[in-house]
């Protein structure tokens, strides 16, 4: 690892960005792929026979195993070379795509895709690693660290619209087969244009503490997911208390060790704690909700998966034309009111999305879910803007970790809880025929409404109009309910993005200091 000199800190040359331009390909990858099965849900279901809870594993595996192995791999990075762990990462990535695809089974489908959140997690800390090590120049590193930040955000949202333009010409597994190219192109240019940082006396692994963070974790989700399908039985309650005994027990082993794989003393930076916060739940609703909206647009608008894609790039655009805007803004205007502003248009934009209905049309939810994305553009830049600056040079790694894993568990736990609030009150308004009652047919229509369309077709029109009319009342309803509580969410991340993050200055005036 070279270390600098006296005196200014190297230019990045042509060579670096060229490397950030690759790099950003893997990068935006890993979010992409969680979007990209939203609107191959409902081709999934029919073709796997999979169950609510079942799809919200299907697209919340990869996002909870990114998550829980993220710092895990930053520290492994730092230890063997993080390109080194890139590219291995990467040949892995492909390799599990490809069985993914081809997935015989939800069973399958969910190992697989667990399998590609373990090898995603090698990705994104060795990026930003990486990005960080290349661009030595302040001023140079902000903008990488925007770009790469923009890269991800950018992939959470262009997800559904890859996704649609695939299922129109291809099956469902085409999906997951867009990643091989790109980790083919990451492999073959990455030993030549990459360099290599290792730090040889980074801290050692605790093996404990990833397998705790994974047991905090995945029986809480599980018990949230199945409180919202079957109600306050003993067995999620008890999954998720074991979680929560789990994650007290990962949070007092991290404050006895000397090197912990989570460096939570940072939280007691107001500002980073605050950043980290704000990009946690802003990832979660954004993915939460489009998570809903991408199987509204076909389930209940009747669109195609190209036509649904398409409409999804109106509020994409406007994300990315929002992230260009508060760039250009954030040189004069503090974070906290730009934040803060984004926050209170997300939330107006949450507001319009509780008044859409079956019979509102199409005009309604674009503009509630376009204004949601504008307001929440300017979010994953300038929190890797503040994170890292707020943090002690010598922590700056451990706060790009802290960064990447925020980002990665709000998408996660966004299509979880979200998903889940919409499936309970789905399952509680959807009104299934006596005829289906006892029957798979009628299972599947109080589970997703996905199902309820299936079974209506081998029913007579009456009752099949009825059951189809049912469960598109019950599935809106579950969109409106979901909006109103993320409403109120960007009502209070204004309020925390104001009151924490006020005293941090704007670019132009930090860069006199």
């Amino acid at each position: 690892m070279t270390v600098p000199g006296d005196g200014p800190p190297p230019k990045a040359g042509r060579r670096e960005w060229t490397a950030l331009a690759v790099l950003m390909l893997p990068t935006m990858l890993t979010m992409l792929d969680i979007g990209v099965l939203f609107l191959a849900l409902p081709e999934l279901t029919a073709a796997l026979s999979v169950s609510a809870s079942e799809q919200l594993w299907i697209t919340d595996a990869y996002g909870f195993l990114i998550a829980g192995f993220l710092v895990t791999m930053g520290t492994l990075g730092d230890r063997i070379g993080r390109r080194r762990l890139l590219l291995i990462g990467a040949a892995a990535f492909g390799v599990v795509s490809v069985i993914a695809a081809y997935s015989s089974s939800a069973e399958m489908l969910i190992a697989s895709r667990a399998l590609l959140g373990i090898a995603g997690a090698t990705i994104v800390p060795s990026t930003l690693a990486l990005v960080m090590g290349m661009f030595r120049d302040p001023a140079q590193r902000g903008v990488a660290i925007s770009v790469w930040s923009a890269a991800l955000t950018a992939g959470v949202a262009l997800g559904p619209v890859l996704g649609g333009v695939l299922l129109h010409w291809f099956w469902w597994g085409s999906a997951f087969l867009v990643a091989v190219p790109v980790m083919v192109v990451l492999l073959v240019t990455g030993r030549r244009l990459l360099p290599e940082f290792a730090n040889p006396g980074a801290g050692r692994l605790d093996p404990l503490s990833v397998v705790l963070s994974l047991a905090a974790l995945l029986p809480f989700v599980y018990g949230v997911k199945e409180i919202a399908r079957v109600g306050w039985q003993f067995l999620p309650l008890a999954a998720a208390a074991i979680g929560l005994l789990f994650g007290l027990a990962f949070v007092l082993r991290q404050r006895r060790l000397a090197e912990p794989l989570l460096d939570l003393r940072l939280f007691a930076i107001r500002a980073v704690s605050a950043a980290l916060v704000i990009g946690l739940l802003v990832a979660a609703v954004q993915a939460g909700t489009g998570f809903l909206v991408a199987q509204h647009l076909q389930l209940v608008e009747g669109l195609s998966p190209l036509n649904a894609g398409l409409w999804v790039l109106v509020p994409t655009l406007a994300l990315i034309i929002g992230i260009f805007l508060s760039q250009a803004v954030g040189h004069l205007v503090r974070p906290a009111y730009l934040i803060a502003s984004g926050a209170v248009i997300a939330a107006v934009g949450m507001v319009v999305l509780t008044q859409v209905g079956p019979e509102t049309g199409l005009a309604v939810l674009l503009i509630g879910f376009t204004g949601v994305y504008f307001g929440v553009s300017p979010v994953g830049p300038l929190v890797a803007q503040v994170v890292v600056p707020s943090a002690p040079p010598e922590k700056a790694g451990s706060a790009s970790s802290l960064q990447s894993t925020g980002g990665e568990l709000g998408v996660a736990l966004g299509i979880a809880l979200l998903g889940s609030v919409g499936a309970a009150v789905y399952r509680a308004g959807v009104d299934v025929p006596p005829e289906l009652a006892g029957t798979e047919a009628g299972e599947a229509s109080g589970e997703t409404l996905a199902g309820a369309l299936a079974s209506a077709g081998e029913l007579s029109p009456p009752i099949a109009d009825g059951l189809v009319d049912s469960a598109r009342q019950a599935f809106v309803a579950g969109l409106n309910t979901t909006a109103t509580i993320c409403a109120v969410a960007f009502l209070g991340l204004t309020v925390l993005a104001l009151t924490t993050l006020r005293h941090l200055p704007s670019r132009a005036a930090a860069s006199k200091r």
